[in-house]
């Protein structure tokens, strides 16, 4: 099989369209057609359904393009690792983390890092999803939970805990609880019910209640907009540590209350275990997050 033929194969498989794909390798949409249509003939089988809307890979096509994307992924790793220097961090990182995480703390911190490592260029993937770093979505990532794939490398970066938070004027107008049971008649800010980025996201809700949870009187799925929610006196929420910045000026309650533990993890694929670049974004993480 000729490589510039996979090559576009695997372009029109990912984006579902030769217009699309045409875009992304800089070919007109008829030579992306004419690729295909060349590959198709040369392996007797179809790879596409044509339709109005777009394609659809076939069975056939399904198949073939597993291989190619574990294929390119693998050459793309192989590229890095042979162009990054062993005692000296280069090329472009792609780091992964949830919306809450990397907005609210990880984007702000990543200046000195780079101001350090000026051969080192970062690409911020954020993702309440996990991103498959075998297939390289990503090169790093860093979980609020442990990996599910058995051939990723982790390492615990710490255990961050939560903090019951209302604004001083929600407060002034409602009342300060000072037990589980007076959260029945204060409205809660929880999280909505989409890609939750941490486990028991939804915690708060579930005090004082065996049975089915609170529902939130408000309930957004974004970390960050919960904070600005909670400030502007929505009611009460529960914020991570990590948010310290979005805390302050807020109001912190209910202190002997037991809450979870979020543990959060540095995870990379093992073709990446003596990468220079991911050992030095490591170690900036692991002195800054003592911080919290």
């Amino acid at each position: 099989m000729d490589w510039d033929k996979l090559r576009v194969f695997h372009a029109v498989a990912e984006a579902g369209s030769f217009t699309h794909a045409g875009d992304t390798l800089n070919l007109s949409q008829s030579a992306v057609s004419r690729q295909i249509s060349a590959l198709e003939e040369a392996l007797a089988v179809p790879l596409f359904h044509r339709h109005a809307r777009g394609l659809i890979l076939t069975e056939q096509g399904e198949a073939l393009n597993t291989t190619v994307r574990e294929v390119f992924a693998k050459l793309a790793m192989t590229e890095a690792l042979l162009t990054e220097s062993r005692d000296k961090a280069a090329g472009r990182l792609k780091v992964t983390t949830t919306f809450g995480f990397g907005s609210t703390w990880l984007a702000p911190r990543l200046v000195p890092f780079l101001d350090q490592n000026p051969d080192v260029s970062i690409s911020l993937l954020l993702d309440d999803g996990d991103l498959d770093l075998a297939m390289r979505e990503a090169d790093v990532a860093i979980r609020m939970h442990p990996p599910k794939q058995p051939d990723l490398i982790q390492r615990h970066l710490l255990s961050l805990g939560w903090v019951i938070c209302a604004a001083p004027e929600y407060l002034a107008k409602h009342g300060t609880p000072n037990s589980v049971e007076a959260l029945e008649s204060h409205r809660l800010v929880l999280f909505g019910e989409f890609k939750p980025p941490v486990p028991d996201i939804n915690w708060l809700g579930e005090l004082g209640h065996n049975g089915t949870p609170r529902r939130g009187t408000l309930e957004v799925n974004s970390m960050a907009a919960m904070a600005y929610a909670i400030r502007a006196g929505a009611g009460i929420g529960a914020l991570p540590q990590w948010m310290s910045a979005d805390l302050d000026g807020l109001t912190p309650l209910l202190p002997n209350v037991k809450r979870p533990k979020v543990d959060c993890f540095f995870v990379y694929p093992e073709e990446l275990r003596n990468s220079k670049r991911v050992a030095v974004f490591r170690d900036y993480l692991l002195a800054r997050l003592q911080e919290i």
